[in-house]
C-alpha cells in the first residue's frame, strides 16, 4: 500500500484526531510506542486483517490512505485495546475519529451501508432495535426459541414487571428532533444513498 503524506507535517493527521471534539481530552496518541499490545488483544485483529498498531503507525506517519483502508471497518469498539495500552492511547477511539473523517470526506466503505437500517430503526423508535431485514437471518442463526422469545417479548416483560418496551410517542418525537438537529438523518441518508 502506498503512503501519502498530508503535507510537510506528518503529524497533521494525528493532530486532527487529537483535536477532534469526539476525542478524549487525553487520548495519548502521540505517546504510542508501537509495542503492539493493542493488536495482541484485539478480537478484530484475530479474525480479520485489521491491525490497530499498524493503523496508529500510519496515522503518526501522516499516511492519509488509512482513511480508505477497508480494514478500519472491522473494529467494533470493544475498547480492549484502550484498556491494555501502557501509555494510555486508544486505538479504538482513533479508529472512530478516522471513520468520521472518512465519512465526512466521502471516503466511507460499503461495509457501512448495511448499518443504515439500524439508524433508521433508531430514528423511528427512538431506541436501538433489530431491523426487519435482519430478522430472517437471526431466526435461522438462533432458531425457533429466539423467534418464540421475540413474539412473546411483551408478555415476558410484563410478567417480569419491566414495563413497556418502546418509549412514549412524546419521547420518540423529542429524540427524533434531536437526531434531526444533530444532522443524524442527513448522515443516514448519505449512507443509504451510498456516497462512498
Amino acid at each position: 500500500m502506498s503512503k501519502e503524506k498530508i503535507n510537510e507535517n506528518p503529524l497533521e493527521l494525528a493532530e486532527k484526531i487529537i483535536h477532534n471534539p469526539k476525542s478524549s481530552k487525553d487520548i495519548g496518541l502521540l505517546r504510542c510506542v508501537q509495542c503492539g499490545m493493542c493488536t495482541s488483544v484485539c478480537p478484530a485483529a484475530r479474525h480479520s486483517e485489521y491491525n490497530p498498531r499498524n493503523m496508529i503507525e500510519r496515522v503518526l506517519e501522516g499516511d492519509e490512505t488509512v482513511l480508505e483502508d477497508e480494514n478500519l471497518w472491522n473494529c467494533f469498539y470493544c475498547y480492549t485495546c484502550h484498556s491494555i495500552c501502557p501509555v494510555g492511547n486508544s486505538a479504538c477511539e482513533v479508529n472512530q475519529v478516522l471513520k468520521q473523517i472518512a465519512f465526512d470526506e466521502g471516503k466511507t466503505n460499503k461495509k457501512l451501508k448495511p448499518f443504515y437500517n439500524y439508524g433508521e430503526v433508531f430514528i423511528n423508535q427512538a431506541m436501538g432495535g433489530i431491523p426487519k431485514n435482519f430478522v430472517k437471518d437471526l431466526a435461522k442463526d438462533f432458531g425457533p426459541e429466539w423467534v418464540d422469545f421475540k413474539k412473546n417479548l411483551i408478555p415476558i416483560r410484563e410478567k417480569l414487571g419491566l414495563g413497556k418496551l418502546n418509549p412514549p410517542k412524546k419521547t420518540v418525537k423529542e429524540i427524533n428532533l434531536l437526531l434531526m438537529n444533530s444532522g443524524f438523518d442527513k448522515r443516514l441518508k448519505k449512507i443509504k444513498k451510498g456516497d462512498d
